[in-house]
C-alpha cells in the first residue's frame, strides 16, 4: 500500500468547493483485504488508536456509522479508512475539518482520496501518518515491507504530529480574528507560515499578526515592551502602579528589593507570556536566584513591589473593554490520598487539556519550573498533598503553561474598567492587555487597592473566547469592526475567464476596459502579472499563486484572472468566489494529459469558473458544452454571448428579462449589442474595434462581446466599455503574440501564439478573409505533449488555405523526437492534398520563421505561429536579408523549399532557373535569435 501521487487544491476544484487533498493510492496485494476480512482485531485496534472516529458517520449519517460501515459485510477496503483517518487525525490537532470521499480509479486497486485539510503540511502530514498507522495495525504477514520503523510508537507519533501541526497553524487569536472576519464576509489570505494575515483584497486590505494590526503604532508596541518606561508613563496619570527598579546585576537587585521593601518580584526587562518571572521573593538569596531566571530571557531585569491579589487580563479594543478574566496558575489539590505525579495525571485527563493550543486548556507539566515551586512549599513529586491542599506549578497564570480563566467581565468595577481603558490609551495601544492585580475585581482599586503590572501589545485572546469558566467572549468582533467599520469595503470585484482559446485578449481586454473606467486592475495572464497595466511577474500566471499574487497587491481595485485547464487540475482556484466567471469555449486541446481524455471532462474542468460566480455568469451560448454550464451556476444571473441573433434560446433568455451580448447585423455593419432586463442597448460596431481588424477577425469580435458583457455585468458605465473597446488593439505590445500584424517589410507577417486546431482555424479563417495580392504562407507546429491526432487536426485546419507551408516544432519537445512534430504534420497535409513540393519541414523555429521571411515577396502575407514569442517577434521586426536593403528585398524572388525542408539548389520563374537570393546556411545564430548580417544588430 503506497501514495503514487498527491495534489493538494488550495481553492474550489474538480473534488471540493474548498481547499482538498488528493492522494492516488496504491492498494496492490490489500485490494483484497477489505476491513470485514482482516477482522474485528483490526477495527478494535483502529477504534483504540483514534476514538474521535466513533463519531463519523460516513454514509450512515449518524455517530458510529464509519465502524459500523467497516465491519459488516466485507466492510470497507483501506484507501476509504485512510480518508476518515486523515480526517480525524486533524480533528485530533484542533482543525475543524470534515469532508472526504474516496473513488475507485478503474485501474485494480487503485483509488482517488479526497480528503478536506485546514493547513497544506499538516494535510499532507496526516494523510502520510495515517497510512503509517494503517500499515502498524495489519497483521505482520500482510504488512508491506518497510512501511513501519523498527520502534515505532503511535503515541509518540500522535503527539508528535500535534505539535507539528500547531507550530504551522494559526495561533488561537489570529484563528478567532479569522473566524470574525468570515462571519462578516471579508476574506482573507495567510502571508507567512506564522500568524501574518491580510484581511480583505486589494486597496481595501489590513493586515494582523496575531492581535497586533496594520494600525497599531509602532513606538506603542516599543513602549509597551519597555515595562519601566511603561511604569513611568502610567504612574505620571495617576494609575496604580507598583514601585520598581532597573537593575543589571545580582548586588543591585538586592539592593532595589531591600529599598522597595519585600516582598518582591523579578521579572525580564522585556519578556512575555510569564517566562522568567518570580514572584513574592523574601529574601536576599531568592532575589539573587531570582535575577538570573529573568536574566535568561533580558539583558535588564525589573524588581517590584509584590502586589497581594489574583492576577486579572483586563482586554481594550479600540478604547473600550471587552473582557475581563480572572486567572489561576496551573495547580493541583491535593485529596489526602495521591502523589502530585498521580494528581497531575488526573488534571491531565480533562478532555478540555491538549497539547500547547490544542485544546481550551494545556496540560500540566512536572517540568523544573514545577519541581522549583514543589521545592518552596517542600513537596516532591512523590508528595501526597492533604486534602484541599492547592499545590501551585507555576508562579504566574499564563494559560500556555496550565493556568486556568475564568470569565468576570460582568462583574468588574466601573473604576477597574476605566483605569484599563485609561492605561491602554496611555500607551496608544488599539488593542491592548492590562494585566492587574486586585483582591476583588468587583470592588474599586482606590478601596482595595491593586495595581497594573503591565500593559501587553498583542495579547492573547484565547482566555476571553474559551474560558475554562463563565462565558466566552467574542473579542475578536470588535477588532474587525474597527479595522472594517459597517459601511467600509473589504472585496475588490474579481472576473474569471477560462475558455481553451481566446481568454488571454479576452482577459487584456476586459482589463484594458477597467482601467479606462478609472480602476487600477490587477491582470493575470499566460505571460505574467500585470498591476495597473505594468507586468510585474514574468511567466504564465494563471494558476492560483497568480491570483492570490493580484489580490494581495495593495494598489489593486479590480482583479481580471485568466484562469487555465492546467491551474485548475494542479491547484484549483486561487479563491473561493469571483463577481463575475466566463467560460468562451470548449474545444479539443491538452486531451490526454492529467486523466482528462474528453470533451465532457475538460467542460467539467472549465466550468469551475462559472460554480464560483457570486454575481453573474458569462457563457458562449454558440457552443453546446458551454451553453449546458447554465444548469451548475448559482450566480444571480447568466449573461449569453452568442454570434447568431436567431439564437433560439438566447432569444427566449432577452424575452424572459434576462441578460446576453449579440451580434447584430446593421446598416453599418455588425453591431455588438447588449440586452438586460428586456432593455436593448446597441453598443459599438465591431469594425470601430482596432482588433478585429475591421471586424474581418471574427474570434477577436466575439472576445470583444464577452469582454463588453463581463465589464457590463461588472457595473462598468457603457461609455467606458466603449471607449475601452475603441482603444484596444492588437500590438506585441498590448497583446503579446494575440494576432499581431507587423506591416514594415515589403510583405504582410500575422503573428500568433494560436496552438490548437480550433485556434489555428480561426487564423487561417482570418488569412483568407484579408485582401492579400501575392500568396499566402504559413509557418506551422503543435506542442509536443498533445495526442497524434490533435497534431495532426491543427494540420488539417490550414491545409489547402495556403500556397506554402512550414512545419516546425518548438524548443521544448515534450518526450517527442527532434522532428517528429513537423513529420507528422507534414504527413497530415500531404493526406489532405497539400503537394508535396508546397511544404517545408524545418524542425527549429528560429530557421523555419527564418526561412519563411526569406521568401516573402511584396503583397504576400506570412502566418506565424510562434512559440518563443518575444524571440520570434524581436526575429520578424529585425529581419534583413543579408547585403541587400528593401528595394532589393522587393524585387529579389523566393526560394523554393523542399518536403524535407532543405533548399533547392535553384528555383525556377518564369521558365528560367534563377539562383535562390537566400540560403539558411548563411544564418548567424546567437543567444538573442536569428541574425541576418551585421547591419542587422541590435
Amino acid at each position: 500500500m503506497r501514495i503514487l501521487d498527491r495534489s493538494v487544491y488550495v481553492g474550489p476544484s474538480l473534488y471540493a468547493r474548498f481547499p482538498v487533498i488528493r492522494l492516488e493510492l496504491d492498494l496492490a496485494a490489500l485490494e483484497a483485504w477489505p476491513t470485514g476480512k482482516l477482522g474485528s482485531h483490526f477495527v478494535d485496534a483502529l477504534a483504540a488508536a483514534l476514538p474521535g472516529l466513533a463519531e463519523h458517520g460516513c454514509s450512515y449519517r449518524e455517530p458510529g456509522g464509519f465502524f459500523r460501515r467497516m465491519r459488516e459485510g466485507d466492510g470497507t477496503w483501506l484507501g476509504h479508512v485512510l480518508e476518515h483517518v486523515a480526517i480525524e487525525l486533524q480533528n485530533i490537532a484542533g482543525e475543524e475539518v470534515t469532508f472526504g470521499k474516496t473513488r475507485s480509479t478503474g485501474a485494480p486497486g487503485v483509488y482517488t482520496v479526497v480528503y478536506e485539510y485546514a493547513q497544506r503540511d499538516e494535510g499532507i502530514a496526516a494523510g502520510e501518518l495515517g497510512l503509517r498507522l494503517l500499515c502498524s495495525l495489519l497483521p505482520e504477514s500482510l504488512r508491506p515491507a518497510g512501511s513501519v520503523p523498527e520502534g515505532w510508537s503511535w503515541p509518540e507519533e500522535r503527539d508528535r504530529f500535534i505539535r507539528f501541526a500547531q507550530r504551522r497553524a494559526l495561533g488561537p487569536s489570529t484563528a478567532a480574528l479569522v473566524r470574525a472576519a468570515e462571519h462578516r464576509g471579508i476574506p482573507w489570505l495567510r502571508l507567512n507560515d506564522q500568524s501574518l494575515v491580510q484581511l480583505g483584497h486589494g486597496k481595501y486590505q489590513q493586515r494582523i499578526q496575531a492581535t497586533v494590526t496594520g494600525r497599531t503604532p509602532h513606538i506603542s508596541v516599543e513602549l509597551a515592551s519597555d515595562k519601566e518606561e511603561t511604569n513611568k508613563i502610567l504612574a505620571g496619570l495617576g494609575l496604580p502602579v507598583p514601585q520598581q527598579e532597573l537593575v543589571h546585576s545580582e548586588r543591585e537587585a538586592v539592593r532595589a528589593a531591600r529599598r522597595i521593601g519585600y516582598p518582591v518580584v523579578t521579572k525580564p526587562y522585556n519578556g512575555n507570556h510569564g517566562r522568567g518571572i518570580s514572584i513574592r521573593l523574601t529574601t536576599d538569596e531568592e532575589v539573587a536566584q531570582g535575577f538570573l531566571v529573568a536574566r535568561e530571557h533580558s539583558r535588564s531585569v525589573i524588581v517590584e513591589t509584590f502586589l497581594e491579589g489574583d492576577d486579572h487580563r483586563l482586554l481594550v479594543v479600540n478604547g473600550e473593554l471587552v473582557a475581563a478574566t480572572r486567572r489561576t496558575p496551573g495547580h493541583v489539590v491535593g485529596d489526602g490520598v495521591h502523589t502530585v505525579t498521580q494528581l497531575i495525571d488526573r488534571v491531565n485527563l480533562d478532555p478540555r487539556r491538549g497539547v500547547g493550543h490544542e485544546k481550551v486548556l494545556t496540560r500540566l507539566e512536572l517540568d523544573a519550573q514545577a519541581q522549583k515551586m514543589l521545592d518552596r512549599v517542600g513537596l516532591t513529586a512523590e508528595s501526597v498533598p492533604a486534602k484541599d491542599q492547592v499545590v501551585y506549578l507555576r508562579s504566574t497564570a499564563n494559560l500556555s503553561t496550565g493556568g486556568t480563566a475564568t470569565d468576570v467581565t460582568d462583574i468588574i468595577h466601573p473604576d477597574n474598567r476605566e483605569m484599563a481603558e485609561r492605561a491602554v490609551r496611555a500607551i496608544g495601544l488599539d488593542v491592548g492587555g492590562v494585566d492587574f492585580l486586585s483582591k476583588n475585581i468587583a470592588e474599586s482599586y482606590r478601596t482595595i487597592g491593586g495595581g497594573i503590572c503591565e500593559v501587553n501589545a498583542a495579547p492573547g485572546f484565547r482566555m476571553h473566547v474559551a474560558p475554562s469558566e463563565g462565558l466566552a467572549r467574542d473579542v475578536a468582533a470588535p477588532v474587525i469592526d474597527m479595522l472594517f467599520p459597517s459601511a467600509a469595503p473589504s472585496r475588490v470585484p474579481i472576473a474569471a475567464i477560462t475558455g481553451t482559446n481566446g481568454k488571454t485578449t479576452t482577459a487584456r481586454m476586459l482589463a484594458h476596459i477597467t482601467k479606462m473606467a478609472g480602476f487600477t486592475p490587477g491582470l493575470t495572464t499566460t505571460d505574467g502579472v500585470y498591476i495597473d497595466g505594468q507586468r510585474t511577474v514574468q511567466g504564465d500566471m494563471t494558476g492560483p499563486v497568480s491570483a492570490r499574487m493580484v489580490l494581495a497587491d495593495p494598489q489593486i481595485d479590480m482583479a481580471v484572472l485568466e484562469t487555465a485547464r492546467g491551474g485548475l487540475l494542479r491547484a484549483g482556484m486561487g479563491v473561493n468566489e469571483v463577481n463575475v466567471g466566463a467560460v468562451l469555449n470548449v474545444q479539443p486541446d491538452h486531451l490526454g494529459l492529467k486523466g482528462i481524455d474528453t470533451l465532457e471532462q475538460l467542460a467539467e474542468v472549465k466550468r469551475i469558473v462559472v460554480e464560483v460566480a457570486t454575481d453573474c455568469a458569462v457563457l458562449n451560448a454558440d457552443d453546446p458544452l458551454v451553453l449546458r454550464m447554465s444548469a451548475h451556476t448559482e450566480a444571480k444571473s447568466i449573461c449569453y454571448v452568442t454570434m447568431n441573433p436567431q439564437h433560439t434560446l438566447v432569444r427566449e433568455h432577452i424575452r424572459a428579462g434576462g441578460r446576453a451580448c449579440a451580434l447584430e447585423a446593421g446598416v453599418n455593419g455588425q453591431m455588438i449589442t447588449l440586452y438586460d432586463r428586456s432593455g436593448h442597448i446597441p453598443l459599438l460596431w465591431t469594425h470601430l474595434i482596432p482588433a478585429t481588424l475591421e471586424g474581418r477577425a471574427t474570434h477577436n469580435v466575439q472576445n470583444a462581446m464577452f469582454a463588453a458583457a463581463m465589464a457590463f455585468s461588472l457595473g462598468i458605465k457603457l461609455d467606458a466599455i466603449r471607449q475601452g473597446l475603441r482603444t484596444f488593439d492588437s500590438t506585441f505590445f498590448q497583446a503579446p503574440g494575440r494576432m499581431n500584424i507587423f506591416n514594415e517589410h515589403p510583405f504582410k507577417v500575422l503573428f500568433d501564439y494560436g496552438h490548437n486546431a480550433h485556434a489555428v482555424a480561426a487564423l487561417a479563417d482570418l488569412a483568407q478573409r484579408l485582401d492579400v495580392t501575392g500568396r499566402r504562407i504559413v509557418v506551422l507546429a503543435g506542442p509536443g505533449d498533445r495526442r497524434d491526432e490533435d497534431l495532426v487536426a491543427i494540420a488539417r485546419a490550414v491545409a489547402g488555405r495556403f500556397d506554402h507551408y512550414i512545419c516546425r516544432r518548438d524548443d521544448n519537445l515534450r518526450d517527442r523526437g527532434p522532428d517528429e512534430v513537423p513529420r507528422i504534420q507534414a504527413k497530415a497535409l500531404r493526406a489532405a492534398g497539400v503537394a508535396e513540393s508546397a511544404i517545408s519541414v524545418i524542425p527549429d523555429e528560429q530557421e523555419a520563421i527564418a526561412a519563411a521571411l526569406a521568401m516573402g515577396q511584396p503583397g504576400d502575407l506570412l502566418l506565424v505561429f510562434a512559440d518563443a514569442l518575444v524571440r520570434s517577434w524581436k526575429q520578424i521586426t529585425k529581419f534583413k536579408p543579408a547585403g541587400l536593403g528593401t528595394a532589393a528585398v522587393t524585387a529579389a524572388p523566393a526560394p523554393v523549399f523542399t518536403g524535407n525542408g532543405a533548399a533547392a539548389p535553384e528555383a525556377v520563374k518564369g521558365g528560367e532557373p534563377v539562383a535562390p537570393p537566400f540560403s539558411l546556411e548563411g544564418l548567424i545564430r546567437d543567444e538573442r535569435g536569428v541574425r541576418y548580417a551585421p547591419e542587422a544588430e541590435d
